[in-house]
This record gives structure tokens, C-alpha cells and sequence, in this order.
């Protein structure tokens, strides 16, 4: 009896950590606290380990809030999408009130842990969550500029790290700021390509021409070569104490111009199998470009 009773509830603690797990998108809170991590250990300063375990804490912490207020607004857009509508709150698993709570709570525990770092730290947290919850979310269902606006939220975190490190925003933090800016494009639009069907039943306006065609596959040809530039600039001195080594800007361009193929690929095929490969390969180039960053600066 003992043990059918322990086995309940482990069973509903597993249930419970499963679904704010999922409310909260842990895997891409994760990536994007890895994208943080990666830009306080380029900053030219002494690596404090508390401090990096504040700024991982209240960047998860920020990240889930906002993806926690994102499923309470579009909770009965989610119900109609088949990728979204097992998810905590159209479900029935959780209720809003529940939901809420959480949000709020990861939203006091981020800003108070991102402020012990720095006020700009903080304020740069709190300004992402406004624009992701307040402009980004409504946008989507109104106008596929609603990937621009989102873009600069999405673009936070490589920059945030930085300036958690020094407490200054210049053209370090900017630069890498506009590497993440620029790769967010290619990387949305093909997951919005693969998922156009299932966005339409939701009603959101995810591709710039509105179509699964040359303009839109073009326009990501076009970014992508864009973040491949910005990708590099560091390796030409003039994003001060930000550098990247000959090296290693060959192996960032490199890797930039196999992300161009793929997209290459799309304006060619322009088929879904296409827009998969360049999602996957544009994951692959965002996490070994910042690896490549923080690995050269300590070599």
C-alpha cells in the first residue's frame, strides 16, 4: 500500500515538473541561458562564479516568465494548433490562475536575481519580457513584422552576458546583440515554413510575404548573409574589446556559409524536408559560433 501511495505521488511530482518544464519551454530557456553564459565569458573582466550562477538563475527565470505570460494569452489559439494544444493550460492540465502565479513569481525571482549583478542587467531582463509578452505576442496574429519586433527580445541574451560581466553596454554587447538579432531571421522563418499550416489554424502571420515562396526563401538568403558579416566584423578590430582571431573568423565564416547553402537550398526546393535542414542547421550554427567565440578569446 506504502508503495502504491509513493509511486502516486512521484508519478504527480513527475507530472508537475513535466508540465513547468513545458510551460516555461525548458529547452529553449537552456539555449538561451547558454547564449548568456557565452557572452559574460567573453567580457573582458575576472569570471565570478556566483555571478554566473545569478545570471543562469534569473535568465531562466526571465525566459519562463515569458513564455509562461505567452501560453496564458494564446491559450485558445494553442487549443487549435496540433503542436500546442497538449500544452499545460488548453489541455486542462493547468489552470490560468496556477499559470499566472508562476509567471509572476519567475518574473520577481529573475529581476531581483539579475539585479544583484547590475541595474542594467535587470533592466534589460525586464525590457525583454515586455516586448516579448506585450509586443511580440499580439503582433502575430496582426502582421509578419511580428518576427522583427520579436527579433530584439530573441537577441538579448548573448548581449546580456556581457554586460552582466562589466555592467557597460557599448559596441561589445551591441555587436553581439546584432549577431543573435540578424540570426534569429533564417532560424524563425524556416520553423515557420515547416509549421506555416499549422500556424494558419492559430492565425498567425509567421512568413514575411505571408507564403511559402521565392520572397520569403529569398529574404532568408538574404539575412543569413547578414549574420555571416556581423559574424566576422570582431576579427577586423573595431568592436573594441570584443576580438576574434583570423582563425577563428574563418571557422565562424565557414560555418556561416554552410548555414547559406541550406538556405540556398530553400529558395531552390522550397519545400518543407528544405526548411527542416536549415532550422537544424542554423540550431547547430548559433551554439558552435559562441563556442568558437568563447573557446578563441581563451586560447
Amino acid at each position: 500500500m506504502k508503495t502504491a501511495v509513493s509511486t502516486a505521488k512521484n508519478s504527480a511530482w513527475s507530472l508537475v515538473f513535466s508540465d513547468f518544464k513545458e510551460i516555461t519551454k525548458a529547452r529553449l530557456a537552456v539555449s538561451v541561458v547558454f547564449s548568456s553564459i557565452a557572452g559574460y565569458l567573453l567580457a573582458p573582466v575576472a569570471i565570478n562564479p556566483i555571478s554566473l550562477l545569478l545570471l543562469a538563475f534569473g535568465g531562466y527565470c526571465m525566459v519562463g516568465a515569458s513564455n509562461v505570460y505567452n501560453q496564458i494569452i494564446e491559450r485558445d489559439l494553442d487549443a487549435l494548433m496540433s503542436r500546442t494544444k497538449n500544452r499545460p493550460i488548453p489541455s486542462g492540465r493547468m489552470s490560468v490562475n496556477k499559470a499566472l502565479t508562476i509567471a509572476i513569481l519567475l518574473t520577481v525571482l529573475g529581476v531581483i536575481a539579475l539585479y544583484y549583478l547590475n541595474p542594467k542587467t535587470a533592466m534589460f531582463g525586464a525590457i525583454s519580457i515586455f516586448l516579448y509578452t506585450s509586443v511580440y505576442t499580439p503582433l502575430k496574429t496582426k502582421t509578419p513584422l511580428a518576427v522583427f519586433v520579436g527579433a530584439f527580445p530573441g537577441a538579448i541574451p548573448f548581449m546580456l552576458g556581457w554586460v552582466a560581466a562589466t555592467n557597460d553596454f557599448g559596441i561589445e554587447p551591441g555587436t553581439l546583440f546584432m549577431i543573435q538579432f540578424f540570426w534569429q531571421f533564417p532560424h524563425f522563418w524556416a520553423l515557420g515554413w515547416m509549421l506555416d499550416e499549422d500556424y494558419k489554424k492559430g492565425g498567425f502571420k509567421m512568413l514575411p510575404t505571408g507564403k511559402k515562396d521565392r520572397g520569403t526563401a529569398l529574404q532568408i538568403v538574404m539575412y543569413t548573409i547578414w549574420m555571416i558579416v556581423i559574424s566576422v566584423i570582431p576579427a577586423f578590430g573595431i568592436t573594441g574589446a570584443l576580438t576574434l582571431s583570423i582563425p577563428a573568423a574563418i571557422i565562424v565564416f565557414l560555418m556561416g556559409m554552410v548555414m547559406l547553402v541550406f538556405a540556398l537550398r530553400l529558395y531552390e526546393k522550397r519545400d518543407n524536408p528544405a526548411a527542416r535542414k536549415l532550422m537544424l542547421a542554423s540550431v547547430s550554427y548559433i551554439t558552435l559560433m559562441q563556442l568558437v567565440y568563447v573557446i578563441d578569446k581563451f586560447l
